[in-house]
């Protein structure tokens, strides 16, 4: 595995630690609010959907940081192809259904990892 395709994995394994954060965590505080546009009124009444959201982008962190260690390279590189596949895809549908933004932020960065393992 190449270098720069690691560090492309690992940028979007960090990307989604920090989104777990933000729905997690920060959901209303100033930070969740200014970054996800809302208001505090609505921030309280999702929190708890949100951290579950949250949760599910801890999970793809999990699983991209496992390819990353994993012993045997080959296998490595189809768990890291399958979990930037899945945020590809999460943030297609985040951005077809909820914000344009998410595909920017979310499923750009996804289709980012998947090219550099694939191709590097």
């Amino acid at each position: 595995m190449s270098l720069l395709s690691a560090i492309s994995v690992f940028l979007v394994a960090v990307l989604h630690i920090y989104i777990l954060i933000l729905e997690a965590f920060l959901w209303t505080k100033p930070r969740g609010l200014k970054a996800f546009r809302l208001t505090p009124a609505f921030a309280e009444q999702t929190k708890v959907l949100a951290a579950n959201q949250g949760l599910y982008n801890g999970f793809l962190a999990a699983g991209l940081f496992w390819g990353l260690a994993h012993p045997a390279v080959e296998f490595g590189k189809q768990i890291q192809l399958f979990f930037c596949g899945c945020v590809l895809v999460a943030g297609v549908v985040g951005g077809a259904t909820a914000n344009k933004r998410i595909f920017f932020v979310q499923g750009v960065p996804g289709l980012i990892g998947m090219a550099a393992v694939w191709f590097l």
